[in-house]
């Protein structure tokens, strides 16, 4: 069960004005959102990413977040000012699925530090497979799911994501947009904001 969804409704295939529109109304209505990440074995992520380093097509930054490039992207990538859109999947090491979620926002600067790292790697279209250490995500914090209180992410867990990177735009811009749409709902709107991200 998805414990990060943030309801994106659908959108006719257009300009992308629209598309952040949409998202702009999807960030007014859900106020923020809860991240759901893996379960992994805390003993066995270090010897993991050793081995995994030498995989083809894996780069190793020097943090330790792990890269790999499924689908090249185009363009410039987003910054820590940026509010990317994404589609990603997570799952545990042993590839059991977490959580999926698609055209998803999510603010560069308000991940947890390795899927930060990774996005600002990105381009516009690229699809990226990331292997994020306990030391780049939540350490020795332990997440729970927020309606059952199943512990979802034990201490010192390995993160595992597919992500594509779909589009990404300003964050002063995304505000501005809800800004408008707050004023045309009246003054009993939704407050504007960004959901939360990794490390929230």
């Amino acid at each position: 069960m998805s414990v990060t969804h943030v309801p994106i409704p659908p959108i006719a295939k257009g300009s992308l004005t629209k598309l952040w529109l949409g998202v702009a109304v999807a960030v007014l209505v859900a106020g923020g959102a809860a991240w759901a990440g893996l379960q992994g074995v805390p003993q066995s992520a270090a010897g993991f990413m050793a081995s995994n380093a030498d995989e083809p097509g894996v780069v190793t930054t020097e943090s330790g977040l792990q890269i790999k490039e499924i689908t090249k992207g185009t363009g410039p990538s987003p910054t820590d000012a940026d509010v990317t859109l994404i589609n990603y999947e997570g799952t545990l090491v042993d590839g059991t699925p977490f959580d999926a979620n698609e055209r998803v926002p999510m603010p560069v600067a308000g991940s947890i530090p390795g899927f930060s790292e990774a996005l600002k790697r990105m381009q516009r279209g690229g699809k990226y497979q990331l292997w994020i250490p306990p030391e780049l995500g939540y350490g020795p914090e332990e997440k729970t799911n927020p309606q059952t209180g199943e512990v979802v992410i034990p201490a010192n867990s390995l993160l595992v994501f597919n992500v594509e990177l779909v589009e990404f735009i300003p964050e002063v811009q995304l505000r501005a947009m809800q800004q408008q749409l707050q004023g045309q709902a009246g003054p009993g709107g939704p407050p504007p904001g960004v959901p939360g991200m990794p490390g929230n």
